[in-house]
């Protein structure tokens, strides 16, 4: 499959709510494959699938040579914090630091349809809790205090890909209310 043109900041696709997976069928297993093969090529920790104008709950990771995907997850979050820096392939060339749960346990399902739980902390809670974010909508900056948040936006608007046309949007053969792609 050939990598897939990563959605950037501004595109209405990331701030959607991405509907759960009803159907564990091939074409998941190839939206699954153009995320991680996306992923790698870009190169990135994560990739949710509305960042490809799919607004289904999947995500890959790559993550200290642990490369997975998750559909559909349920995050427990430790009560430790931590604060590093963060970036995202929508916000190319940006990275500020944030604060995340220091260790999450997140349930779900692999693409054939079989429960899965991925533990785990530090960059792997980090990953976890950003793609997280992006399926419902949260895109890591809104996560920072107002001062960092107010120079991120400055930097977005200065940056090179800012107002780049947004792609059309396109309906899902997926049952998501005309949500995606």
């Amino acid at each position: 499959m050939p990598v897939k043109p990563i959605r950037l900041f501004g595109d209405p696709v990331l701030r959607m709510t991405a509907q759960p997976v009803t159907t564990f069928d091939l074409e998941l297993r190839h939206l699954v494959r153009d995320l991680t093969e996306t992923m790698q090529a870009a190169p990135g920790a994560g990739l949710a699938a509305p960042q490809l104008g799919v607004s289904l709950r999947v995500f890959t990771y790559h993550v200290e040579g642990e490369l997975g995907h998750l559909i559909n997850p349920d995050l427990s979050l430790s009560v430790e914090e931590q604060d590093g820096p963060e970036g995202c392939l929508s916000l190319p060339g940006l990275q500020y630091d944030c604060k995340r749960a220091f260790g999450v346990v997140a349930r779900g399902f692999n693409m054939y349809g079989d429960p899965v739980t991925v533990e785990g902390t530090e960059r792997l809670a980090r990953c976890i809790q950003h793609e997280t974010d992006h399926l419902d909508g949260i895109i890591f900056i809104d996560r920072l205090d107002a001062e960092q948040r107010k120079e991120a936006l400055r930097a977005i608007r200065e940056a090179d890909w800012a107002g780049e046309q947004t792609p059309q949007v396109r309906i899902s053969p997926h049952d998501t209310f005309g949500r995606a792609l």
